[in-house]
């Protein structure tokens, strides 16, 4: 399985600062980290794969760096991928993990 591993150790990292626990699971041919069985957000290749809330697809599929995430080849409900040039600073990776367990909670 192919994924960005220093992605990887940089979400490991953001992680820690959060009370919730998490786990690893191997999902859409990368790693995704789960909140209560639910996916935040993972790693597709290069790419950051997150969940959002209906609410606020539109607004982050407005921006350069997010697409449809498309693994099946159709666009999939509340998933979106983003560029690395999305994520460059630690903070802009923390935004998408923030939506991802938004998501996740939004689900439980």
């Amino acid at each position: 399985m192919a994924f960005n591993e220093l992605l990887a150790k940089r979400i490991r990292e953001q992680l820690k600062l959060f009370p919730e626990d998490f786990t690893e699971k191997k999902m859409f041919g990368g790693l995704s980290f789960l909140y209560k069985g639910k996916m935040t957000v993972g790693i597709v290749k290069e790419e950051l794969a997150a969940r959002i809330v209906s609410s606020k697809m539109e607004n982050e599929l407005a921006k350069d760096t997010v697409r449809p995430m498309d693994f099946t080849k159709r666009p999939m409900k509340e998933f979106v991928y983003v560029s690395s040039d999305g994520f460059k600073t630690e903070s802009e990776l923390l935004y998408y993990i923030e939506l991802g367990l938004e998501h996740a909670k939004s689900k439980l």
